[in-house]
């Protein structure tokens, strides 16, 4: 195991390469093009602003709320369409892990990074909100926002592993997967406030390393207080390097099944 992951550094060239035909093939054919990867965040903030200013009340202490939601939604959407493509991801390049010299971990990588260049954009997207609402964040906080990118890319990057290789065996992993998905999203605040949660239910959102994810964004884009949960923070960068090492661990050992099942 120890001897392929140190061999992945070798294979950045590839990734890159790989994570351009994967941008551009998403739009190719499409009128707006790479347009999309800000008008998809553009739209989703629009609707729940819409939802949230004339169907329902916001949480207090959120205000103004497109704001505090999509602090939280965008990395989410990063977060949950990698582990949901990854689970296909192998079985789709088939023929590209039937290869003998094809590192097989590189697909989900791939798409991890492509959903990462796509948080990217849509935080241009976020900061042009923050102007507009003249509701900007705090210059020393803005410094922990790539350290919280890396925890959720190192989180990301395990799970999607770990999910990719499974689901080569089990195919029913994937719609398993999907409704998993959408009972984690409510099981994070990202609509809501940690603080609005049940007392009785907030020891299990803890448990939630995506839960710590949320806040962390949130307090550093949205909160105007100095970030202090940076102890909360650097434990889940603990817990995060744990599942990506059990991740690529899952992977290295049914690696040699893969090209037998896809």
């Amino acid at each position: 195991m120890l001897h392929n992951l140190a061999q992945l550094p070798r294979y950045r060239g590839l990734i890159q390469s790989l994570v351009a035909r994967e941008l551009k093939a998403r739009y190719r054919g499409s009128v707006l093009g790479f347009f999309w990867s800000f008008i998809n965040p553009l739209l989703l903030l629009l609707v729940y602003t819409f939802i949230f200013a004339f169907v329902m009340p916001p949480p207090k202490g959120t205000d103004p709320y497109p704001l505090f939601m999509f602090c939280g939604l965008l990395p989410w959407t990063w977060f949950a369409s990698s582990l949901t493509e990854s689970s296909g991801v192998l079985i789709s390049g088939g023929n590209l892990i039937k290869k003998v010299l094809f590192p097989a971990e590189v697909l989900p990588i791939v798409t991890v990074f492509a959903g990462l260049a796509h948080f990217g954009l849509g935080l241009i997207v976020l900061a042009g909100f923050f102007v507009y609402y003249g509701h900007l964040p705090l210059a020393t906080n803005l410094l922990w926002l790539p350290v919280i990118v890396a925890i959720q890319l190192i989180l990301t990057l395990g799970l999607s592993l770990l999910i990719a290789a499974l689901t080569v065996h089990f195919r029913d992993l994937r719609d398993l997967l999907a409704n998993l998905m959408t009972l984690w999203f409510f099981g994070t605040p990202i609509i809501y406030p940690l603080s609005r949660a049940p007392e009785s239910a907030r020891w299990l959102l803890n448990l939630n390393p995506f839960t710590h994810l949320a806040v962390s964004y949130q307090d550093v884009l949205f909160r105007p207080d100095p970030f202090t949960g940076w102890r909360r923070l650097l434990a889940v960068g603990a817990v995060s390097i744990v599942v990506c090492l059990a991740g690529y661990f899952v992977f290295d050992r049914l690696r040699d099944t893969l090209a037998e099942e896809v």
